[in-house]
């Protein structure tokens, strides 16, 4: 069995597998996706596996890259998330 490699949609030209991503980015990514947006709690995506499908991982550096509100997130390993 091979090694399990990163890969999201836009990056495998369509694929719909989404990122290998750690615990702690995966509980990141989800308190984003539940963060209030302009103050209502819609974020416009149908559900929390779509959101995480926009989610870009950027191997060079081991962090997931997430276009939010007008300026792109990343969530590092550890899930620290800054802009």
């Amino acid at each position: 069995m091979g090694r399990l490699e990163p890969t999201t949609g836009p990056q495998q030209k369509g694929d719909t597998t989404m990122a290998v991503l750690t615990r702690a980015q995966r509980e990141s990514l989800y308190r984003v996706y539940i963060r209030p947006v302009n103050g209502t709690t819609h974020t416009g995506i149908r559900g929390y596996r779509s959101f995480r499908r926009m989610a870009a991982y950027d191997g060079l550096i081991g962090c997931v890259m997430l276009p939010w509100c007008g300026m792109w997130l990343g969530i590092e390993p550890d899930g620290h998330t800054h802009s």
